[in-house]
């Protein structure tokens, strides 16, 4: 049995299924005139999740070390928030 190996990405992963699995039990209150986006946000973070998953998946076949796996990861996803950050400007 393999032993486990905590990374980044399945950090990111896990904050982003409990922010999704919190979100489907708020309540959703709608304003009159007001569209409710609520469910776009939860289909994004879905997809974090997924990604996140698969990306972790992928750095762990390529790099063999744990040590590299936290560099690298942590590298992206230092890369994606900058990304994200200077897109959303």
């Amino acid at each position: 049995m393999k032993k486990l190996r905590i990374t980044p990405l399945n950090i990111v992963a896990a904050l982003a299924l409990a922010f999704l699995i919190v979100s489907f039990f708020q309540p959703k209150p709608i304003a009159k005139g007001h569209i409710d986006v609520s469910s776009l946000y939860q289909i994004v973070l879905g997809a974090m999740v997924v990604v996140s998953f698969i990306t972790d998946m992928i750095f762990r076949f390529i790099f063999k070390e744990l040590k590299r796996i936290w560099f690298v990861e942590l590298f992206f996803i230092a890369l994606t928030v900058v990304l994200f950050l200077i897109l959303q400007k």
